[in-house]
């Protein structure tokens, strides 16, 4: 069966390349991504080291990133069950994107800080 190539346009409305954009331009799926980045990580170890996500957030932003077969979850029947998640080599891609945006938003916060208070200043 032969898929046809969607026309993508992420500056055109019902372009559904914007659901895309949506998901990578998410803090929560650019800091899981980073997290994945180093190996499979199951569910416990990913809420904790990501300060302030939410169990249901991060549950939603983990199916979310399934969906779009960015990452992978691997159910072992144990009991307790144990998930893992792993990145897929479409997920793989995003590494390097991300991982520049987090660094640029580690090396930048105090410009961006200075920025904000300069211009809450004059108001």
């Amino acid at each position: 069966m032969e898929t046809s190539k969607l026309l993508a346009n992420v500056y055109a409305s019902t372009c559904p390349s914007r659901q895309v954009l949506d998901l990578i331009g998410d803090k929560w799926a650019a800091l899981i991504i980073g997290l994945l980045e180093d190996g499979t990580k199951r569910f416990s170890e990913l809420q904790r080291s990501i300060g302030g996500i939410s169990q249901k957030m991060l549950t939603q932003t983990l199916r979310n990133l399934e969906r779009d077969g960015l990452i992978s979850r691997m159910i072992y029947p144990e009991v307790p069950p144990r998930v893992e998640y792993t990145l897929t080599p479409l997920g793989e891609t995003l590494c390097v994107p991300l991982g520049a945006i987090r660094d640029w938003a580690e090396e930048h916060i105090n410009d961006v800080v200075a920025a904000q208070r300069g211009y809450d200043g004059r108001e």
